[in-house]
């Protein structure tokens, strides 16, 4: 059985509604409004064909002296001469490869101890 309190809350209810949905209290309107404007505007500049290829040639300058410092520190590393015993002391105190095991002593110019101490940092 509903109370007369029920049924005014109802009539109430019915009177509010207008047909148009109520509107939602705008909390965060202003900074979408903001952040809008600010990603809306791009400049739009055109690039010139000398400029791209002047780019692309010193991006191409520098990936060749980075490849020819990293061809001569190559030469360097194999010049230096290491042990056998060197490397298999090395192999199985740290547990690591042939190959890892060889550059660290050569990096290291044969020196044991540095190479130990380097693999363990």
């Amino acid at each position: 059985m509903a109370a007369e309190g029920d049924v005014d809350l109802d009539l109430e209810a019915d009177e509010n509604c207008t047909g148009k949905p109520a509107e939602k209290p705008r909390k965060h309107d202003s900074g979408a409004a903001d952040l809008e404007r600010v990603t809306d505007y791009a400049e739009e500049k055109e690039i010139s064909s000398s400029d791209l290829e002047t780019a692309m040639s010193v991006i191409g300058d520098r990936r060749s002296r980075e490849q020819k410092a990293k061809q001569e520190r190559e030469k360097e590393l194999a010049k230096v001469t290491i042990k056998k015993e060197d490397v298999e002391l090395i192999m199985s105190e740290m547990e690591i490869s042939r190959s890892v095991a060889e550059r660290s002593l050569r990096e290291h110019m044969g020196n044991v101890v540095q190479a130990l101490v380097a693999l363990s940092h």
